[in-house]
Protein backbone atom coordinates (compact mmCIF):
# COMPACT_ATOMS: atom_id res chain seq x y z
CA UNK A 1 0.00 0.00 0.00
CA UNK A 2 2.79 2.41 0.87
CA UNK A 3 4.55 1.65 -2.43
CA UNK A 4 1.32 2.26 -4.36
CA UNK A 5 0.77 5.49 -2.44
CA UNK A 6 4.24 6.71 -3.40
CA UNK A 7 3.67 5.71 -7.01
CA UNK A 8 0.41 7.64 -7.30
CA UNK A 9 1.48 10.40 -4.88
CA UNK A 10 -1.33 9.96 -2.37
CA UNK A 11 -1.54 8.69 1.19
CA UNK A 12 -2.27 4.93 1.47
CA UNK A 13 -5.72 5.52 2.98
CA UNK A 14 -6.64 7.64 -0.07
CA UNK A 15 -5.96 4.83 -2.57
CA UNK A 16 -9.55 3.46 -2.61
CA UNK A 17 -10.95 6.91 -3.41
CA UNK A 18 -8.32 7.39 -6.13
CA UNK A 19 -9.18 4.01 -7.67
CA UNK A 20 -12.89 4.84 -7.71
CA UNK A 21 -12.26 8.28 -9.22
CA UNK A 22 -10.06 6.71 -11.91
CA UNK A 23 -12.71 4.11 -12.74
CA UNK A 24 -15.30 6.86 -13.06
CA UNK A 25 -13.07 8.91 -15.37
CA UNK A 26 -12.50 5.88 -17.60
CA UNK A 27 -16.24 5.23 -17.67
CA UNK A 28 -16.94 8.85 -18.59
CA UNK A 29 -14.38 8.73 -21.38
CA UNK A 30 -15.88 5.54 -22.77
CA UNK A 31 -19.37 7.01 -22.74
CA UNK A 32 -18.44 10.50 -23.86
CA UNK A 33 -17.18 9.94 -27.36
CA UNK A 34 -15.31 7.73 -29.72
CA UNK A 35 -11.53 8.11 -30.22
CA UNK A 36 -12.23 9.86 -33.51
CA UNK A 37 -14.42 12.45 -31.79
CA UNK A 38 -11.80 13.00 -29.11
CA UNK A 39 -9.14 13.56 -31.77
CA UNK A 40 -11.39 16.14 -33.41
CA UNK A 41 -11.79 17.93 -30.07
CA UNK A 42 -8.02 17.95 -29.59
CA UNK A 43 -7.50 19.33 -33.10
CA UNK A 44 -10.12 22.03 -32.53
CA UNK A 45 -8.51 23.01 -29.23
CA UNK A 46 -5.09 23.17 -30.91
CA UNK A 47 -6.51 25.42 -33.63
CA UNK A 48 -8.03 27.75 -31.03
CA UNK A 49 -4.72 27.83 -29.17
CA UNK A 50 -2.81 28.60 -32.36
CA UNK A 51 -5.10 31.50 -33.27
CA UNK A 52 -4.95 32.97 -29.76
CA UNK A 53 -1.17 32.52 -29.56
CA UNK A 54 -0.66 34.32 -32.89
CA UNK A 55 -2.75 37.27 -31.68
CA UNK A 56 -0.73 37.36 -28.46
CA UNK A 57 2.55 37.29 -30.41
CA UNK A 58 1.44 40.19 -32.60
CA UNK A 59 0.47 42.26 -29.55
CA UNK A 60 3.77 41.38 -27.88
CA UNK A 61 5.76 42.57 -30.90
CA UNK A 62 3.92 45.88 -30.93
CA UNK A 63 4.30 46.37 -27.17
CA UNK A 64 7.97 45.31 -27.25
CA UNK A 65 8.84 47.95 -29.84
CA UNK A 66 6.99 50.69 -27.96
CA UNK A 67 8.46 49.76 -24.57
CA UNK A 68 11.99 49.44 -25.97
CA UNK A 69 11.85 52.91 -27.51
CA UNK A 70 10.27 54.58 -24.47
CA UNK A 71 12.65 53.05 -21.91
CA UNK A 72 15.69 53.79 -24.11
CA UNK A 73 14.59 57.42 -24.26
CA UNK A 74 14.12 57.53 -20.49
CA UNK A 75 17.62 56.12 -19.92
CA UNK A 76 19.17 59.16 -21.63
CA UNK A 77 18.05 61.44 -18.77
CA UNK A 78 19.10 59.02 -16.03
CA UNK A 79 22.89 59.10 -16.47
CA UNK A 80 22.86 56.39 -19.14
CA UNK A 81 23.61 58.47 -22.24
CA UNK A 82 23.85 56.30 -25.34
CA UNK A 83 22.32 53.36 -23.52
CA UNK A 84 19.68 51.24 -25.20
CA UNK A 85 16.98 48.93 -23.87
CA UNK A 86 15.32 46.18 -25.86
CA UNK A 87 12.58 43.64 -25.27
CA UNK A 88 13.68 40.42 -27.00
CA UNK A 89 11.09 37.83 -28.05
CA UNK A 90 12.62 34.38 -28.48
CA UNK A 91 10.63 31.59 -30.15
CA UNK A 92 10.10 28.52 -27.98
CA UNK A 93 10.77 25.03 -29.29
CA UNK A 94 7.39 23.92 -27.93
CA UNK A 95 4.25 26.03 -27.38
CA UNK A 96 3.53 26.85 -23.74
CA UNK A 97 0.66 28.17 -21.65
CA UNK A 98 2.35 31.59 -21.95
CA UNK A 99 2.42 31.58 -25.75
CA UNK A 100 4.93 30.92 -28.50
CA UNK A 101 7.89 32.92 -27.20
CA UNK A 102 9.92 33.77 -24.12
CA UNK A 103 10.44 37.43 -23.21
CA UNK A 104 13.84 38.75 -22.11
CA UNK A 105 15.03 42.28 -21.33
CA UNK A 106 18.33 43.28 -22.93
CA UNK A 107 20.44 46.39 -22.45
CA UNK A 108 23.64 48.05 -23.53
CA UNK A 109 25.28 51.01 -21.83
CA UNK A 110 27.07 52.24 -24.98
CA UNK A 111 26.02 52.40 -28.66
CA UNK A 112 29.12 50.49 -29.76
CA UNK A 113 28.39 47.53 -27.47
CA UNK A 114 25.95 44.72 -28.32
CA UNK A 115 22.74 44.15 -26.41
CA UNK A 116 23.04 41.57 -23.65
CA UNK A 117 20.64 40.16 -21.03
CA UNK A 118 19.86 42.81 -18.43
CA UNK A 119 20.50 40.54 -15.46
CA UNK A 120 24.06 39.76 -16.66
CA UNK A 121 25.46 43.19 -17.51
CA UNK A 122 23.78 45.89 -15.43
CA UNK A 123 25.21 47.07 -12.11
CA UNK A 124 23.01 47.67 -9.06
CA UNK A 125 22.69 51.37 -9.81
CA UNK A 126 21.99 50.78 -13.50
CA UNK A 127 19.35 48.19 -12.66
CA UNK A 128 17.64 50.69 -10.36
CA UNK A 129 17.67 53.43 -13.00
CA UNK A 130 16.43 51.11 -15.75
CA UNK A 131 13.71 49.91 -13.39
CA UNK A 132 12.83 53.55 -12.72
CA UNK A 133 12.61 54.23 -16.47
CA UNK A 134 10.35 51.19 -16.94
CA UNK A 135 8.12 52.19 -14.03
CA UNK A 136 7.79 55.73 -15.37
CA UNK A 137 6.73 54.39 -18.77
CA UNK A 138 4.26 51.93 -17.22
CA UNK A 139 2.92 54.23 -14.48
CA UNK A 140 -0.76 53.59 -14.01
CA UNK A 141 -0.69 50.17 -15.68
CA UNK A 142 1.21 48.17 -13.05
CA UNK A 143 -0.70 46.61 -10.11
CA UNK A 144 2.36 46.97 -7.84
CA UNK A 145 1.62 49.77 -5.37
CA UNK A 146 4.94 49.92 -3.47
CA UNK A 147 8.33 50.28 -5.19
CA UNK A 148 11.75 50.15 -3.53
CA UNK A 149 14.81 51.67 -5.23
CA UNK A 150 18.31 51.02 -3.87
CA UNK A 151 21.45 52.70 -5.25
CA UNK A 152 19.40 54.50 -7.90
CA UNK A 153 21.83 57.42 -7.43
CA UNK A 154 25.02 55.35 -7.80
CA UNK A 155 27.58 57.17 -9.94
CA UNK A 156 25.53 60.31 -10.54
CA UNK A 157 25.32 63.81 -9.11
CA UNK A 158 24.42 67.40 -9.90
CA UNK A 159 21.69 67.99 -12.47
CA UNK A 160 21.29 64.25 -13.19
CA UNK A 161 20.62 63.57 -9.51
CA UNK A 162 17.99 66.31 -9.54
CA UNK A 163 16.39 64.69 -12.61
CA UNK A 164 16.32 61.30 -10.89
CA UNK A 165 14.80 62.84 -7.75
CA UNK A 166 12.06 64.54 -9.73
CA UNK A 167 11.37 61.34 -11.65
CA UNK A 168 10.94 59.46 -8.37
CA UNK A 169 8.61 62.18 -7.12
CA UNK A 170 6.46 61.90 -10.27
CA UNK A 171 6.29 58.16 -9.79
CA UNK A 172 5.28 58.74 -6.17
CA UNK A 173 2.07 60.40 -7.32
CA UNK A 174 0.88 57.03 -8.62
CA UNK A 175 2.10 54.72 -5.84
CA UNK A 176 4.29 54.49 -2.74
CA UNK A 177 8.00 54.87 -3.50
CA UNK A 178 10.78 54.03 -1.04
CA UNK A 179 14.29 55.06 -2.02
CA UNK A 180 17.64 54.48 -0.31
CA UNK A 181 19.82 57.44 -1.26
CA UNK A 182 22.97 59.33 -0.32
CA UNK A 183 22.20 62.35 -2.48
CA UNK A 184 20.44 65.46 -1.13
CA UNK A 185 18.92 66.16 -4.56
CA UNK A 186 17.03 62.86 -4.32
CA UNK A 187 16.22 63.01 -0.60
CA UNK A 188 14.78 66.53 -0.89
CA UNK A 189 12.12 65.31 -3.33
CA UNK A 190 10.53 62.92 -0.84
CA UNK A 191 7.30 63.62 0.99
CA UNK A 192 8.99 62.18 4.07
CA UNK A 193 12.56 61.36 5.02
CA UNK A 194 14.07 58.85 7.41
CA UNK A 195 17.66 58.53 8.52
CA UNK A 196 19.34 55.22 9.28
CA UNK A 197 22.15 55.17 11.81
CA UNK A 198 24.41 52.44 13.15
CA UNK A 199 25.96 52.49 16.57
CA UNK A 200 28.07 50.11 18.60
CA UNK A 201 28.10 50.75 22.35
CA UNK A 202 31.35 49.91 24.06
CA UNK A 203 31.39 46.17 24.55
CA UNK A 204 28.06 45.76 22.77
CA UNK A 205 26.92 44.64 19.35
CA UNK A 206 26.20 46.89 16.39
CA UNK A 207 22.63 48.20 16.34
CA UNK A 208 20.78 50.12 13.64
CA UNK A 209 18.06 52.68 14.21
CA UNK A 210 15.61 54.40 11.86
CA UNK A 211 14.04 57.76 12.67
CA UNK A 212 11.63 59.97 10.73
CA UNK A 213 12.84 63.54 10.40
CA UNK A 214 10.77 66.67 10.91
CA UNK A 215 11.43 69.78 8.81
CA UNK A 216 14.23 71.13 11.00
CA UNK A 217 15.94 67.73 11.16
CA UNK A 218 15.56 67.30 7.39
CA UNK A 219 17.31 70.61 6.78
CA UNK A 220 20.17 69.52 9.06
CA UNK A 221 20.44 66.13 7.35
CA UNK A 222 20.31 67.63 3.85
CA UNK A 223 22.95 70.17 4.89
CA UNK A 224 25.14 67.32 6.16
CA UNK A 225 24.67 65.47 2.87
CA UNK A 226 25.59 68.66 1.01
CA UNK A 227 28.58 69.77 3.03
CA UNK A 228 29.91 66.84 4.98
CA UNK A 229 30.84 66.98 8.65
CA UNK A 230 31.02 70.79 8.89
CA UNK A 231 27.59 72.39 8.47
CA UNK A 232 27.52 76.13 7.80
CA UNK A 233 24.75 78.70 7.55
CA UNK A 234 25.20 78.64 3.78
CA UNK A 235 24.68 74.89 3.51
CA UNK A 236 21.63 75.11 5.80
CA UNK A 237 20.17 77.82 3.58
CA UNK A 238 20.84 75.74 0.48
CA UNK A 239 19.26 72.70 2.14
CA UNK A 240 16.14 74.68 3.05
CA UNK A 241 15.87 75.98 -0.51
CA UNK A 242 16.17 72.44 -1.89
CA UNK A 243 13.47 71.22 0.48
CA UNK A 244 11.13 74.07 -0.44
CA UNK A 245 11.77 73.54 -4.16
CA UNK A 246 10.97 69.85 -3.84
Amino acid sequence: LHAAGRRYRVRPEALPDLAEATRQRLKDLALAASPEALHKEVDAAAARYGAAAKKLSAKRRTAAQALSAAVSQGMQTLAMKGGRFSVALRALEEPSVAGLEAVEFEVTSHPSLPLRPLAKVASGGELSRISLAIQLVCAGASPVMTLVFDEVDAGIGGAVADTVGRALRRLGRERQVLCVTHLPQVAAQGDAQWTVRRAQPRGGSVASSVARLDRAARIEELARMLGGAEITATTRKHAAEMLDAG
